[in-house]
Order: C-alpha cells, then sequence, then structure tokens
C-alpha cells in the first residue's frame, strides 16, 4: 500500500516555541511508517482567540501508512512528550500539533475532523501550507486571512 500524504500544523507559545517545533519537526520523522517529506519555514503570529506570547508555527508535509487516528494519536504522544498541558481550550501551549489534511480523505469523527475545521480562517496554517505546496490553498483563502499578523522567522524549512 502507498503511504498517504498528510499534512501536520505545528504551534507553540510557552517556553521555546522555536525548538519545541524543530523538535516535533525532528520527531515527526521517527513516527512509526511516517518520513518527513518536508516542512516550512517557521512563521511568528498571535494567539487567536486567546491571550498569551506569540506562537511560533510550521506546517509540515508526511508520507505515512498510519491511519488518520493512528497519526493522531501519535501527535498526541508528541505533545505529551513536549509537556503538553489542556488546562482550557485555547490555553497557552509548549506545543500543539494538528492533522491539517490527509490525502483527499474527509473525516467527521468526535477525536478528528479532516480537513481541519479552521484552517481556511488562518494565515498560520494557510501561508506556511502555500509555502510548501502551493496548489492547496487559492488565492482566495490567503487574501482572506490577509489581516492577520504573520511573520516568517529567519529559520527556513527544508524544502521538498
Amino acid at each position: 500500500m502507498a503511504a498517504a500524504s498528510a499534512f501536520v500544523g505545528l504551534g507553540g507559545n510557552l517556553g521555546d516555541a522555536r525548538a519545541a517545533v524543530l523538535w516535533a519537526l525532528a520527531a515527526l520523522d521517527r513516527l512509526p511508517g511516517t518520513r518527513l517529506v518536508c516542512s516550512s519555514s517557521l512563521y511568528r503570529s498571535a494567539p487567536v482567540e486567546a491571550g498569551g506570547p506569540d506562537y511560533v508555527n510550521a506546517v509540515a508535509k508526511l508520507a505515512t501508512h498510519l491511519s488518520p487516528l493512528d497519526l493522531l494519536d501519535g501527535l498526541q504522544a508528541l505533545e505529551l512528550q513536549a509537556g503538553r498541558e489542556r488546562p482550557y481550550v485555547n490555553a497557552p501551549r509548549t506545543l500543539d500539533l494538528d492533522v491539517l489534511l490527509y490525502a483527499d480523505r474527509a473525516l467527521d469523527l468526535p477525536r478528528l475532523k479532516i480537513p481541519h475545521p479552521r484552517m481556511w480562517q488562518r494565515a498560520f496554517v494557510l501561508q506556511p501550507l502555500a509555502e510548501i505546496e502551493p496548489g492547496l490553498v487559492p488565492a482566495s483563502a490567503l487574501e482572506s486571512v490577509s489581516g492577520q499578523q504573520i511573520t516568517r522567522c529567519e529559520q527556513q524549512g527544508s524544502a521538498g
């Protein structure tokens, strides 16, 4: 069976968020049956619907043999390793990993919705996603989030 392409959003705003995102990018490549194909640059963005420090964000493209739910379980295990706590909705976090897209599948499960239900409203997802897979993000989607503050950091991702 061929590997599925999956896109994962990465972010954090507690502690050394840049180091946490870079650690997570390396850790994604070590998930069973999964290979990191490429990753975007790192971006800095203000929190959405919450307070706290700015976030560091990126998007990674994976080739995986894991099912969508097994991939989610792997991502949540990485969040725990990074010290993620969930005291309340939209709380600041050391690391947040979200399945954005998985092949061309659509899922609506209690634990996982694909495509990610809010990805089209967030510049910190769309801009890095457009960087590594421009054909996935319509210009109109980028225009719709153009008012959101997001800055590319100096560290570059790994083009695939």
